[in-house]
């Protein structure tokens, strides 16, 4: 159970030392289950719990941040002290009495991976691992990783609310290695999200594993992708990877505000085609960025950032709402009471247009068809980026043709934004977990069959 008492006391004595905009602590629990298996042994079973909490306080537009493992009345107070001394102001008496918040939001665990014995799961990794070898004679190497955590946060403000959330996530995912005539070729699929051991009955570990075997194997296979400009379908099984890191991080407002992104002072201003809008909504049931508050304790919502092309809206953490004299849209997040909150996206997405998704491709003569998106790289400063294609086509006549290997795909964000001139009425997610500041954070992405006139394919000359 929550203290609040101590809370409050503690957030009291912070503000007691005056010159104080706002504070909060947020106090976290969390259990994870990991269990990694190597070519059918498992390699690594971790079971580990950890807690601890992270007092904040804003002043003058400038963070000052402390944590403790030790969830006691003197930790607590210690902390508040060092504020104190940090602040340096003169002394004022506060009375603040917290109320629970109530989440606008709710979701269902039916299945609480806590209670599923050890050996149920390794049987899941063992089906895997099983049905990836038995696929092609060329594999040659199999990994299964099975992940559960159990989040218990709650957030207590020196604006007087209490607000908790407990989040469940599970992960399963597959990676194949296989080798044929001196050429390597890897097949990766996650599936998981803010759900409990319900997820298995969403979908079969066999079925994951012959996905990312069936890539890997067809890879061998493919040709080298031809180099050049061309037009580009990306397909909405590609999830949302573009969207996220070419477009999603420079909409966050912390980096808009210190100048490092191409989207900054362009609020208001057409900024996509008529036909991209793009939102950020950690309300979905299910989907891995999703929660009833982020870790300052704002509810999670939908928010619009493009509306029709234009800029609508920025992705605000409490701190750089202040600074910008708008409310926050729920998007502080950090990876634990060790971290202070910074904006970051949840579950965001292109929305879905009003072609149909097989006229995109059938519409394009050729081309290249991207199925999955890999890693790549992005500057938030300019927009340009550069990302790998796990699983690609030429598009031969309106169709998915001859699959081909080693093609990346380079350009430039508000450019592609600009270009996309097709959007199909479908969506597809994915799901990972991102980076930034050191910290790393649960998200999905999302994005329809969409067709960019032209990009530059890397490949062979």
């Amino acid at each position: 159970m929550t203290d609040t008492g101590l809370l409050s006391d503690t957030l009291k004595a912070v503000l007691a030392a005056g010159g104080v905009d706002y504070s909060d602590i947020y106090q976290e629990s969390s259990a994870v289950t990991s269990i990694q298996m190597e070519d059918g042994k498992v390699e690594k079973l971790t079971q580990g719990t950890d807690r601890g909490a992270g007092l904040r306080v804003i002043s003058g537009g400038r963070t000052s941040y402390a944590y403790t493992n030790e969830l006691t009345k003197a930790s607590f107070l210690e902390m508040a002290g060092a504020m104190r001394t940090a602040l340096r102001q003169g002394e004022t008496v506060t009375q603040l009495d917290l109320t629970r918040k109530n989440p606008l939001v709710d979701y269902n665990i039916r299945i609480d991976p806590a209670g599923v014995p050890l050996e149920r799961k390794v049987s899941l990794l063992q089906a895997a691992e099983r049905a990836a070898r038995a696929y092609h004679k060329s594999i040659e190497q199999v990994s299964v990783i099975y992940r559960e955590t159990l989040q218990k946060v709650s957030i207590a403000s020196s604006e007087g609310f209490l607000a908790e959330d407990e989040r469940i996530q599970t992960v399963f995912m597959v990676n194949v290695i296989a080798r044929q005539d001196g050429v390597v070729q890897t097949g990766y699929e996650p599936a998981g999200g803010f759900l409990g051991f319900e997820l298995f009955e969403q979908i079969s570990p066999e079925e994951i594993a012959l996905r990312a075997a069936g890539k890997a194997v067809m890879m061998l296979k493919a040709r080298r992708a031809p180099g050049g400009r061309m037009p580009v379908v990306i397909s909405s099984e590609a999830g949302g990877t573009m969207i996220h890191e070419a477009v999603g991080h420079g909409l966050e407002a912390d980096l808009a505000q210190q100048g490092l992104s191409v989207y900054s002072g362009k609020m208001g201003q057409k900024i996509a085609a008529d036909i991209i809008s793009v939102i950020d909504d950690s309300t979905i049931p299910g989907k891995r960025g999703s929660f009833r508050f982020d870790d300052e304790g704002t509810p999670s919502q939908k928010t619009v950032l493009i509306k029709d092309g234009i800029l609508m809206n920025f992705m605000y953490d409490r701190l750089s709402a202040m600074r910008a004299g708008a409310p926050s849209t729920g998007n502080g997040r950090r990876q634990s009471y060790r971290h202070r909150p910074i904006p970051r996206m949840t579950n965001t997405m292109i929305a879905p247009g009003n072609t149909p998704a097989g006229d995109v491709l059938k519409n394009t003569p050729n081309g290249l068809f991207v199925k999955r998106m890999g890693g790549g790289q992005v500057n938030t400063l300019t927009g340009d980026f550069v990302f790998d294609v796990q699983e690609g086509y030429l598009i031969e006549n309106g169709e998915a043709g001859e699959p081909v290997r080693g093609a990346t795909l380079a350009g430039n964000g508000p450019r592609v934004l600009m270009d996309i001139d097709m959007v199909g009425q479908d969506i597809g997610f994915s799901i990972g977990t991102c980076g930034k500041d050191g910290q790393g954070v649960p998200v999905s992405d999302a994005q329809p069959t969409i067709r960019v006139p032209e990009l530059v394919i890397g490949g062979e000359s």
